[in-house]
């Protein structure tokens, strides 16, 4: 599920090289964090949110096909920089 959230956002951002997701397992859910150049971010949030909103959708129905609950996160450049 990860690979299909990098080529998405790839082909949305002037920086492909730069997109890397990262999956966190949880208990119950899988959280994919996309990072990017901080250029890009507006370019995958869209506007009004509706970029992300549509790839979170697409992972969802992805997700629910193989019985998984996932969700899609976009970790801001001030968090990369803690973690």
């Amino acid at each position: 599920m990860k690979d299909l959230v990098i080529e998405i956002v790839k082909n949305l951002v002037d920086n492909p090289d730069e997109v890397n997701a990262r999956a966190v397992e949880g208990e119950q859910t899988t959280v994919i964090e996309i990072e990017t150049n901080p250029d890009d971010i507006g370019k995958v949030i869209g506007k009004r949110g509706r970029t992300i909103k549509s790839i979170r959708t697409i992972v969802n129905a992805a997700a629910v096909r193989q019985g998984k609950r996932i969700t899609v996160e976009i970790v801001e450049p001030e968090d990369r920089q803690e973690a």
